[in-house]
């Protein structure tokens, strides 16, 4: 009987895989498989840890736990490695987990998921999920924002420079902010065309970039929209106003920022050079094609 009770158990554990970015954000990830395995000792799970070796891997990997019926996939890394293991899980009934170890960790902060490894892994001990949006600019899935112009610029930059973290990413802003050209677009939305020079364009399925920057303090992730948020070139001398407000929740109320509420858009660039999703860049051929997927992903909150 006590055999037969066991073998009950072990049957209804869940499986939980676990996708680590050995070389996200600027800290040693080197002890996290051992956080894991201490954190999830004696408990009710069957889980197994994998590392990820290149560009694309965490996609290919959670795309196998999909097809083998794990229950959780959790991505251990920044919005890059949570992009790729979210991109594979859509439409499933998988829920994705995130342990927060990039340099902005934008979707993690705003779903309010700890950045220390330890809560982050009691967090998934829990068990409890709710089912969120996506974006998609040119087919290919975002999560927290997407946009062009100068923060597409700056994450291209970022992305060749050998010292990540937050330092980092803000030295290169401030060397290229007083140099960058403002650009003008052609926004296509509920049928009309309009054009619009402007400092960047966001798309917002969360609040923030990451680091509690906050370029739309009021989106919704489980709304069925899209924030499109302009940022129109402004005066050198209100920079500190906008920064602030950045980082203080409000920046909506700027006189310098737009913000719509869209499920679908198309921007043509004048001057095509790059797009970003959750941070990662793609370079821009002429124009990119927007729009919300509603309630297509399990999050463990």
């Amino acid at each position: 009987m006590h055999r037969k009770t066991n073998l009950l158990k072990s049957l209804v554990k869940k499986k939980v895989k676990f996708i680590i970015n050995p070389i996200a954000g600027a800290r040693n990830n080197d002890s996290i498989p051992d956080l894991i395995r201490q954190v999830f000792e004696g408990q009710d799970f069957v889980i197994d840890l994998a590392e990820t070796n290149c560009k694309g891997h965490a996609f290919d990997l959670a795309s196998i736990a999909a097809r083998e019926s794990y229950d959780y996939v959790v991505a251990v890394g920044g919005d890059g490695t949570i992009n790729e293991t979210a991109s594979a899980l859509m439409n499933s009934q998988v829920s994705l987990g995130i342990i927060p170890c990039g340099s902005g960790n934008g979707l993690a902060r705003h779903l309010g998921i700890p950045m220390q490894v330890t809560a982050a892994l009691q967090l998934i001990l829990r068990q409890k999920s709710i089912r969120i949006d996506a974006g998609m600019v040119n087919g290919k899935p975002f999560f927290c924002t997407a946009g062009i112009g100068f923060d597409a610029h700056i994450g291209k930059l970022f992305a060749s420079t050998k010292k990540r973290g937050f330092n980092t990413y803000i030295r290169t802003v401030l060397q290229e902010f007083f140099t960058y050209q403002t650009d003008t677009y052609t926004i296509t939305k509920s049928g009309q065309n309009e054009k619009r020079e402007a400092f960047l364009i966001t798309f917002a399925n969360a609040s923030q970039y990451g680091n509690n920057a906050y370029i739309s303090p009021e989106a919704d992730i489980r709304d069925g929209l899209l924030d499109l948020c302009i940022v129109k070139p402004y005066p050198k001398y209100r920079t500190v106003n906008i920064c602030l407000r950045l980082f203080n929740k409000t920046l909506h109320k700027s006189r310098d920022v737009e913000i719509t509420h869209i499920t679908e858009a198309r921007i043509d660039a004048g001057n095509p050079t790059c797009y970003h999703l959750d941070g990662e860049h793609f370079e821009l051929d002429a124009h990119i094609e927007v729009k919300v997927v509603p309630q297509c992903l399990n999050v463990l909150v």
